[in-house]
């Protein structure tokens, strides 16, 4: 009798906590629907992958309307003479981006928690924040100018021997700015989440340091960075798991004739596809193999995580 009692007493409990929490759950509602009909529902449409789509054919149909042709789709994209150049370019670029501008807002995070003036660190905090909130085509418009023939950056150049140049149209240049201006624009907005974990740390961890002797830097290595460690995994699962993928808007707006060996990504690639060319099933079975890519570099980036530091996402 007492497993039914315990029973009946969980679901009165939980009944007791709908009925308590009811304006709450209600204004989930839209949220829950829209996520449903935008996210969830249109999943089916990836069966396109495994057809030869064509606008106004069925996408789920057994009949003569639908033309199923497997994987012959992800077999064309793997042959494809474009295959090495989108993906090397995409792996290269995310991977610099990844290396030069994950430990940015960490530092940073970790810096401003050391300034005691409390003006100076909101001032500091507001100017990092306001690039995010900057348009991506206002920020290559921006690099346009800046590195132009007349622009600052090209005229420091000049300091060093370099001639005068449109920097965005040299293939050697393109890396550069792609990263350099992905920091800039991001670094800021992406401290929050560390600042918001250090401020979760432990003070009395701090007192017990400072009277031990230990100066800024010992508490900076050994409470603030171990204290942020997990926030930290788990980001950088996340991130490896966009490794495929890569900033496609940037992209387009950053890219030409001239550029196109070093810049063409999966993204754009996808985008001439299915966009200009219409290959809808082509360019759906080319994202549908990405966001499996990036599964698996998710899971074993945190299966190893779990095993050398014990953190992960499940």
């Amino acid at each position: 009798m007492t497993v039914p009692l315990l029973t009946i007493g969980k679901k009165k409990s939980l009944l007791r906590r709908i009925v308590q929490d009811r304006w709450q759950l209600l204004m989930l509602v839209p949220t829950i629907v829209l996520m449903f009909l935008f996210m969830y529902l249109p999943i089916y449409g990836v069966l396109i992958a495994f057809q030869n789509y064509r606008i106004g054919n069925a996408i789920f149909s057994l009949g003569e309307k639908t033309d199923w042709v497997g994987l012959a789709h992800f077999k064309t994209f793997i042959n494809s003479i474009f295959f090495s150049r989108v993906f090397t370019n995409t792996i290269r670029l995310s991977i610099k981006n990844l290396a030069y501008g994950f430990w940015v807002p960490i530092v940073f995070a970790m810096l401003l928690n050391e300034v005691t003036h409390s003006v100076f660190k909101r001032l500091t905090q507001t100017f990092v924040y306001l690039p995010h909130f900057v348009s991506t085509v206002i920020v290559v418009a921006m690099m346009m100018s800046l590195t132009g023939p007349s622009g600052a950056v090209s005229r420091l150049l000049t300091l060093f021997g370099e001639e005068p140049s449109y920097m965005i149209n040299e293939s050697r240049y393109f890396d550069t700015l792609y990263v350099a201006s992905n920091i800039w624009h991001s670094f800021g907005y992406s401290s929050i989440i560390y600042i918001a974990a250090i401020a979760a740390v432990n003070p009395s961890l701090y007192e017990a340091a400072t009277i031990d002797g230990a100066n800024r830097f010992h508490k900076m290595a050994h409470i603030t960075f171990p204290g942020i460690l997990p926030t930290i995994m788990i980001l950088l699962i996340l991130s490896v798991g966009g490794i495929i993928g890569s900033n496609t808007e940037k992209v387009l707006l950053m890219y030409n004739p001239r550029t196109i060996d070093v810049a063409d990504v999966i993204g754009t690639y996808v985008y001439r596809m299915g966009l200009q060319n219409a290959r809808y099933s082509y360019s759906s079975a080319i994202g549908l193999f990405t966001n499996l890519v990036n599964f698996v570099l998710v899971f074993g980036a945190n299966q190893i995580s779990r095993r050398a530091t014990n953190y992960s996402l499940w």
